[in-house]
């Protein structure tokens, strides 16, 4: 009984440490805030605010109730243990193992120590150069993020979202929900590029083509980063494209741009224009936020211009001719199994980035 009482007392010693690093009392009192909110009537005058409110709460119950329950569990195996019946040694040694390898998995979340990590995130996806190509390109790393989600048990909703004259698409803004998914995500944040044989020419030459990725902390309190009115530039235009023919035939569509940085964000999804303006909003606090950690800032206000992803040299290749590999260039890991990155299997990448010393 000894042996397994150290392993537990020391598994035990290992969870409170982690609950302390992970700041789960913190989350616990915001939990119970945002349920005291919802549970107002009033609250749902916003619908907006209101769900961003549930996808926040819901996100946090994912990331503390596993942790509860584990240490829920823990202590009750201290009191049977503490009993001494040892008939039930190999039930207690069992019991411990899972709990063991529970922790294991668990651990992971003691990587997310950034900043935003805990946050929801705003995925961002641009084609680049190889027209065509850079499209349909574009359109296949948005299934494959949408996989990812799917997988990794998050939600996800298309914000915007604008098709290729021929094929693909020219741009997509996802909002991605669920535990530390800015936290896992943002070892995407940068270019991706494929080198392939293009189905768009009757030759059938190799292609290479790029799009840019660009993974926001998605802020859904306002006070998280402070904009100042006179900072910014709100123009309210005709939506232009698909949407129904309300969409088409009124002034919905606003264009919010962030005058020092002249960071622009354009959102025209919604019927409603001031759905569109609070979206917007929203987005270019997230490019504010991802600026701010890539410049090191204090504040907004420290800024300096330009936007927050660029189009410097690529954080990962793909490519499908003349063989099959997918490396990324900062962790230089890499696998050739690219059909099942595609599909979403983008783990193996994420964690390497986490476990990076200094990147």
């Amino acid at each position: 009984m000894q042996p397994l009482s150290k392993r537990l007392n020391d598994l035990r010693t290992h969870i409170d440490a982690a609950l302390e690093h992970l700041h789960l009392d913190e989350r616990q009192a915001r939990i119970a805030e945002l349920e005291t909110q919802l549970a107002s009537s009033e609250i749902w005058h916003n619908p907006q605010h209101a769900q961003d409110l549930s996808k926040q709460l819901a996100a946090l119950k994912k990331m503390v109730d596993p942790w509860l329950t584990l240490k829920a569990q823990t202590d009750d195996m201290q009191e049977l243990m503490e009993l001494g019946d040892d008939e039930l040694l190999g039930e207690f040694e069992a019991q411990i193992a899972a709990f063991e390898k529970e922790y294991e998995t668990l651990r992971k979340d003691l990587l997310f120590d950034g900043e935003f990590d805990d946050h929801n995130a705003i995925l961002r996806l641009s084609a680049g150069v190889g027209g065509t190509d850079a499209q349909d390109w574009t359109e296949i790393l948005e299934r494959m993020y949408l996989r990812w989600a799917e997988r990794a048990d998050m939600s996800t909703t298309i914000i915007e979202r604008s098709t290729g004259e021929e094929a693909g698409i020219k741009s997509v803004v996802i909002e991605v929900t669920g535990p530390y998914a800015y936290g896992r995500l943002r070892s995407e944040h940068g270019v991706h590029r494929l080198v392939r044989l293009s189905p768009f020419n009757s030759d059938n030459l190799r292609q290479t083509s790029f799009a840019l990725v660009e993974v926001l902390p998605q802020i859904d309190a306002p006070s998280e980063v402070l904009l100042d009115d006179k900072d910014l530039k709100i123009d309210v235009y005709r939506a232009g494209g698909h949407g129904g023919q309300s969409v088409n035939t009124t002034d919905s569509a606003v264009r919010v741009t962030h005058i020092p940085t002249g960071i622009m964000v354009a959102i025209q999804n919604e019927r409603s224009q001031l759905q569109n303006k609070e979206t917007a909003l929203k987005i270019l606090r997230s490019k504010l936020a991802q600026l701010q950690l890539e410049q090191h800032a204090a504040s907004v206000s420290e800024l300096q211009a330009g936007e927050s992803a660029n189009w410097g040299s690529q954080i990962r290749n793909y490519v499908l001719h003349p063989y099959t590999l997918v490396k990324d260039t900062r962790t230089k890991y890499e696998t050739n199994n690219t059909q099942g990155v595609l599909d979403g299997d983008l783990d193996g990448f994420m964690e390497a980035f986490l476990e990076a010393p200094s990147i």
